[in-house]
């Protein structure tokens, strides 16, 4: 009987490990790259064409390669990196050159050319899916040019998978960055379908921050040192002021590796705690110099998820690293020396607490406020009225308290609701029925509602724009700046009027006029970032995307003080919804507290 077992030919192996390491064109754009800086050049070239499904091309002036290494490279798990196992445990380079370019090769239409310093001529190699088509000498600069052309053409079913060229785009600046980050004295140049993006001299990690992302960075950076005996950590942070509502401008890099860690962007916000905004985030580039033996880059097939042998201490370094940062630069909160901290004055009983989040956002009280909010403030002024009448009365020993039986019947709202309305903690909306007691969640309800609204707006029609006296402009990272262009259409369709400003800001003229005053930039950034969570959380559409992201964004908060008409019409208009039970990501947005149930609370 023969055997079942068989060696695959190297063609289907190496698309096995392509599909490893070559993902999407931002994949093989890194393993160049990555390739180049390893072979010690101090400047690269990257031209992308059609988001890289065309051509990623990498040029760069590094060492070069004999005739017999270039050869070499194409061959599986060949590498100039490694020449004994405990190698594993000590790199410092990036790729392995073989591995990467063989991979690549697999799934693409690749030239190589090369040259060493001390060769008059260099080599050539054509190669499509793992087969040379030809090799031969050629003159050319000293270094290596990469030229990969129509990735996955002999796989169509990974092709197809690949997303839109806004996206895909997104994810090669990335990469880009990332690189260009980690080894700033490097000079590096990209050119999208023969347009410069970047043209970034050798400098300083200073200069390349500001090279990428813009000059309005130069006044947010503050340098970050610390150093141990067993780690060190050197970068930049940004100020808390400069916090944004959206992520993507935070890197971490271990031996100028880029790494993805939760838990270490936890203790840069454990360390800015009480610096930021709710829901902000401020900028960092950090690397952390570390014995790599100490380290495990295994974790994940990219490289770009690591274990630490010993995470709590790299934790409170870094934690205290940002600290330091913050103390030197005067960061911190300021200090009342005048105050007492041990007994506060108390408040009047009948009005409301300043909460903790409203003495951080103080700075923002002056801010003009919309005229139909204007009734909040009376509301409070009623009631502060009131009471000073009940106690300001003949009898000093009587209060008056009002009862419903004195008040005119309210008229009655649809779905069974009968009664009086109020809120409870600025938080719930209280409404009596005819079963009982209605209870609802004004945050969940005013998201359901606001959700359905942009879902029929972005079915049919448009929404309305309310053009900007003062129009505001938004710097964003390239990946963002491609995000938002490329739901451009629908982004106006809400009511978002918007065009492109520089490299990559945009200028907003227009917000839906459903918007309070004030709060154009903090909803849009906002939705950007939702918009971002959403696309990595979960499979939905563009459309229902937004209208989730819009209406998690813009909706009521608890805190909110709601006027009387209202929490009346929030009612009527969750009740009109096609979805009235739950906000768009499951919560429920109301509960009917029956009169049976009331009753066995007294049993």
């Amino acid at each position: 009987m023969p055997g079942i077992i068989q060696l695959l030919p190297d063609s289907i192996a190496n698309q096995i490990a392509a599909g490893e390491v070559v993902q999407r064109p931002a994949s093989a754009l890194k393993e160049l790259l990555e390739n180049s800086i390893d072979a010690g050049a101090d400047h690269i070239k990257v031209i992308i064409k059609d988001a890289g499904k065309s051509l990623v091309q990498v040029i760069d002036n590094g060492t070069g390669m004999n005739e017999t290494d270039a050869r070499m490279s194409l061959e599986r798990h060949a590498t100039s990196k490694i020449r004994k196992a405990e190698d594993l445990f000590s790199l410092r380079t990036m790729g392995f050159r073989g591995e990467a370019i063989a991979s690549i090769a697999a799934v693409s239409q690749m030239e190589i050319k090369t040259r060493m310093e001390e060769q008059e001529l260099g080599t050539a190699i054509e190669v499509a899916a793992s087969e040379i088509v030809s090799q031969e000498p050629v003159s050319c600069s000293k270094g290596t040019s990469i030229t990969v052309r129509n990735l996955f053409y002999n796989i169509p079913a990974r092709r197809n998978f690949l997303k839109s060229n806004g996206v895909e785009m997104r994810h090669l600046v990335d990469e880009f960055q990332r690189i260009a980050l980690a080894n700033p004295q490097v000079g590096f140049e990209l050119y999208q379908n023969d347009l410069e993006t970047y043209n970034l001299p050798a400098g300083k990690l200073s200069q390349r921050i500001v090279g990428l992302f813009g000059n309005n960075y130069k006044e947010q950076l503050a340098t970050c040192n610390e150093e141990t005996e067993q780690i060190s950590i050197k970068g930049y942070i940004g100020k808390p002021e400069f916090a944004k509502k959206t992520r993507g401008e935070q890197f971490f890099f271990v031996n100028n590796r880029f790494i993805k860690s939760s838990y270490l962007h936890h203790a840069v916000l454990n360390a800015y705690d009480g610096l930021l905004q709710a829901e902000s985030h401020p900028f960092y580039v950090l690397n952390i110099e570390i014995d790599p033996s100490h380290v495990d880059v295994n974790v994940h097939p990219t490289k770009t998820e690591i274990k630490f042998e010993d995470e709590r201490t790299v934790y409170g370094v870094v934690r205290a690293a940002i600290r330091q940062a913050l103390g030197t630069h005067n960061f911190g909160p300021s200090i009342d020396f005048d105050q007492n901290v041990n007994f506060g004055k108390l408040q009047p009983m009948n009005i409301e607490r300043t909460s903790a989040r409203d003495r951080d956002y103080a700075q923002f009280k002056n801010v003009e406020k919309d005229p139909n909010l204007k009734h909040w403030e009376t509301l409070y002024q009623e009631d502060i009225k009131q009471s000073r009448l009940n106690f300001d009365s003949e009898d000093p020993n009587t209060v008056t308290l009002e009862s419903a039986l004195n008040k005119p019947e309210e008229p009655s709202h649809d779905q069974g609701v009968s009664g009086a309305t109020f809120q409870v903690h600025n938080q719930y909306i209280f409404s009596q029925v005819k079963s009982g007691v209605l209870v609802v969640d004004q945050e969940a309800a005013h998201e359901r509602i606001l959700f359905e609204r942009y879902q029929s707006i972005l079915k049919g029609g448009s929404g309305q724009t309310q053009q900007l006296l003062f129009p505001i402009t938004i710097d964003l990272n390239p990946a963002d700046h491609s995000m938002v262009m490329e739901i451009k259409q629908e982004m106006e369709a809400i009511g978002f009027a918007f065009e492109e400003f520089g490299r990559s800001g945009i200028v907003v003229n227009g917000a839906p006029v459903s918007l309070a005053a004030g709060q154009e930039r903090t909803v849009f950034e906002g939705l950007l970032e939702q918009f971002k969570i959403n696309k990595s959380q979960l499979t939905i559409s563009t459309k229902e995307n937004l209208s989730r992201a819009m209406a998690k964004r813009s909706c009521i908060k608890p805190g909110q003080v709601l006027h009387q008409e209202e929490m009346s019409a929030m009612i009527d208009e969750l009740f009109a919804c096609e979805t009235p039970n739950f906000a768009p990501d499951g919560r429920s947005t109301y509960f009917v507290l029956d009169l049976n149930r009331i009753k066995d609370f007294f049993n």
